[in-house]
């Protein structure tokens, strides 16, 4: 039976999207364990403008569902001057049943952002998403410096979880370490789920 890790992002020019499709890759790695890659929608500029009910490209937008059925919870946004975007905060502000049920209480969740900038705010928007989860009663999970690329990157990367420098017009790559973090995150995201949820 595969247990399944969400991976949730919002993602604006798809570099947070690409962090989390590493993220993803690095959950499946571990023997037993899926990612469910969505994202959340963009909030419109008017209220009484609907969403569609699935994007034009990239992942499925997310159903509270898709919190109680999975394990575990990858969370990314990039970053908007130190704080997460208002789509995942707008979404993080609509889970007051899942909060009060329990839905996400015990289980494991790690975080990822991108930035414009080396110094646009990682770790403070990490942070910011961390607040939301530890108010869920989750479990929050880092990169450790045993990660030797945490050491060595010379853009993304924190033991807060992973991140990547996009560029001030969003088009760098994402650099060998930073995709070295992102799916050890993953790696370490599914493990610490597979063993909870066996103890369970």
């Amino acid at each position: 039976m595969t247990r399944e890790i969400l991976v949730l992002y919002y993602s604006r020019n798809g570099n947070t999207a690409q962090l989390a499709r590493l993220i993803a890759r690095g959950i499946e790695e571990v023997p037993g364990m899926g990612a469910r890659l969505r994202q959340v929608p963009p909030v419109a500029p008017v209220t009484e403008v609907a969403q569609p009910p699935e994007p034009a490209d990239g992942a499925p937008y997310v159903d509270k569902q898709d919190l109680v059925d999975c394990v575990g919870l990858a969370m990314g946004s990039p970053t908007r001057f130190g704080n997460m975007a208002a789509p995942m905060k707008h979404f993080l502000d609509t889970t007051g049943a899942e909060w009060a049920s329990g839905a996400l209480e015990g289980k494991p969740a790690a975080l990822f952002t991108s930035t414009g900038t080396m110094h646009g705010g990682q770790e403070s928007t990490l942070l910011s998403m961390a607040i939301p989860l530890l108010h869920h009663g989750m479990l929050l999970v880092g990169i450790p410096f045993t990660e030797a690329a945490l050491s060595m990157t010379r853009t993304g990367g924190t033991p807060y979880g992973a991140s990547h420098v996009a560029g001030a017009k969003a088009d760098q790559p994402i650099s060998e370490q930073e995709r070295e973090l992102a799916r050890a995150l993953g790696r370490r995201l599914a493990d610490v789920a597979r063993r909870l949820a066996e103890q369970a």
